[in-house]
């Protein structure tokens, strides 16, 4: 069963939240937009609603995540190539945003070596949208390596 998925994200201004999505390329269902909302579609199945606060709040009992003190969550979309992530990140930084690096972020790429990129960006109000590209097979390769002697020796 392939499911959707909804993402909800609190924010300030819709119309300027939608404005900086803009700016970076994503395009938006209209037919899920409103005054107060705004459906930024990711693909087919993937769409992140960001909901003006008072909207927002017509969905929750409790308080909304203060993101200059906390992380709710990190959003992390695909990106084609390693130029594509840096283009992607320094295009959100030109329109309002800024980038977000941690040493967890430094060492996870450090990780991933030479078969991905990634770096990050704060939206508008503080939501983290990582940028990863990944040459998935070198990563399976780098990855697995261990996994597959154990089982041929498994096999054997």
């Amino acid at each position: 069963m392939s499911r959707m998925l909804f993402v909800n994200l609190a924010v300030e201004n819709v119309a300027a939240s939608r404005e900086f999505f803009d700016k970076l390329g994503f395009i938006f269902n209209d037919m899920f937009c409103d005054e107060n909302t705004a459906c930024l579609e990711i693909n087919e199945q993937t769409y992140v609603m960001l909901l003006e606060k008072p909207r927002f709040r017509d969905f929750i009992n409790d308080d909304i995540c203060d993101t200059t003190k906390a992380r709710e969550a990190l959003l992390c979309v695909s990106a084609d190539s390693r130029e594509a992530v840096d283009a992607l990140v320094d295009g959100a930084v030109a329109a309002g945003g800024s980038e977000w690096a941690t040493s967890g972020g430094q060492k996870a790429q450090e990780e991933m070596g030479d078969f991905a990129h990634q770096r990050a960006f704060l939206d508008l109000d503080g939501h983290v949208w990582e940028v990863m590209w990944m040459d998935m097979s070198a990563a399976a390769q780098a990855w697995a390596p261990e996994d597959a002697e154990e089982s041929a020796a498994a096999e054997a």
